[in-house]
């Protein structure tokens, strides 16, 4: 059963959504949906497009699933074509695009390795060709592993989180550039972890820092093109990350120790991404829209 937001437009946000403890599960990396307990809510049957975005082309990674989907279901709403850019899960990928299609929205599934500059290359150019252009570009998808000590992390999974995290960005930031006209918009993916460095999470507290400066950099840089750039720092996520990459007893208590008491959900990161992608947020350009259950940034 989909776990969902209560129908109200008022609701106490301590109960809207399950708090710890959840059940105990593990995962082999990156995860998937089905497999979740409790079910994840992406907004399926809560979030209510108004048209912000109408006629607007949307590539989205890390769109399989999780914050990603959130913002791929919410962004058709909204009005936008979606490519669906992830890895090799082809079974929540296909999830994704069902509720696209059914926003009576065109989707393109893109599976691949972001790591890869040949394919955030691919991307851009399918995106082009099948969607007819990039007005919004989300650099959303991430890797993480949880370790005790520097010593567990090989060079092997440092290089994964980085080209993952952050090359990734770089390249799809610089290849799509010249798609892109003025009144286009980037809404990078950043974390509390830019903030409060987890130090279970060393290497992607460390990508996380570099994203929040590359999107404060990159905004002043292409000001004068009319192009934004933004991020969201979101807070504990209850997303198919979480089970696959923390070991058995953190995923039990995940989200427990920020003032709201629980992990978000991916629908309520997803009206952030929205703002930023829209007209609305046009006075904003290397800005963050904290997202974190109540925990400072500051």
């Amino acid at each position: 059963m989909q776990t969902t937001a209560k129908k109200s437009n008022m609701e106490n946000p301590l109960g809207q959504y399950p708090k710890p403890p959840q059940p105990e599960q593990q995962q082999p990396v990156p995860g998937k949906e089905s497999e979740m307990q409790p079910k994840v809510d992406h907004g399926e049957t809560s979030y209510k497009g108004s048209g912000k975005l109408k006629g607007r082309k949307a590539v989205i990674t890390g769109a399989d699933s999780g914050i990603g989907r959130a913002v791929a279901i919410a962004f058709a709403r909204e009005g936008a074509d979606v490519l669906i850019s992830y890895l090799n899960e082809h079974e929540d990928a296909k999830e994704t695009e069902k509720w696209v299609n059914e926003a009576g929205r065109k989707a393109v599934l893109m599976p691949g390795d972001i790591q890869e500059e040949v394919h955030c290359r691919q991307i851009i150019e399918r995106a082009v060709k099948e969607l007819g252009g990039i007005d919004i570009l989300v650099n959303n998808a991430a890797f993480q592993m949880s370790h005790k000590s520097i010593q567990e992390l090989s060079a092997e999974e440092i290089d994964r989180t980085f080209r993952t995290n952050v090359f990734a960005m770089f390249y799809l930031c610089r290849l799509a550039e010249p798609h892109l006209r003025p009144g286009s918009t980037v809404v990078n993916t950043t974390s509390i972890n830019a903030y409060k460095p987890s130090p279970g999470l060393l290497a992607y507290a460390a990508t996380k820092g570099a994203i929040q400066n590359f999107t404060a950099a990159l905004g002043q840089l292409w000001a004068e093109k009319g192009i934004r750039v933004n991020c969201v720092a979101p807070g504990p996520v209850w997303t198919p990350l979480i089970p696959s990459t923390m070991p058995p007893e953190k995923v039990k208590n995940f989200g427990k120790n920020v003032p709201l008491k629980r992990a978000a959900q991916p629908a309520e990161l997803a009206p952030a991404y929205v703002l930023l992608a829209s007209q609305e947020s046009s006075y904003m350009t290397s800005s963050t829209i904290q997202v974190t259950g109540g925990s400072p940034t500051i």
